[in-house]
């Protein structure tokens, strides 16, 4: 089995970080662009996608800032997360995705972030 990759993407959104960080980490905010349905129990998150379930536990959180979940089913390293950055100088605020793939599915990574964050900024009317 080939070894996942580290990756990153950003994406600028337009939208306070206090609100970006709501659809980030609530299940009702992650339900309206990243999976069909969200739910949360005890820091693990259970995403479904067609019927299809995934769990992934929250093992890093900072409030309005990033939030990192691990994969129950993923290699041990592997994890993706999910950092607003605002600059300092111009406000202006980004979304930066860190995840892992292998060097088939990298691209297919990366078109599937693009997908979601378009579908999020539609939803933040940004």
């Amino acid at each position: 089995m080939s070894e996942k990759k580290r990756f990153n993407i950003e994406y600028e959104i337009k939208s306070s970080p206090r609100i970006l960080y709501t659809f980030l980490n609530e299940p009702n905010g992650l339900t309206q662009w990243f999976a069909d349905d969200v739910s949360v129990r005890d820091q693990v998150y259970t995403f479904t996608w067609d019927d299809e379930q995934q769990k992934a536990k929250l093992i890093t959180i900072k409030e309005n800032k990033l939030v990192r979940f691990k994969w129950m089913e993923d290699d041990p390293q592997c994890f993706f997360e999910m950092e607003i950055i605002q600059d300092e100088l111009t406000n202006d605020v980004a979304l930066s995705i860190t995840d892992f793939a292998t060097e088939d599915t990298m691209g297919e990574r990366r078109l599937i972030w693009d997908n979601q964050i378009r579908y999020l900024v539609s939803v933040l009317g940004a």
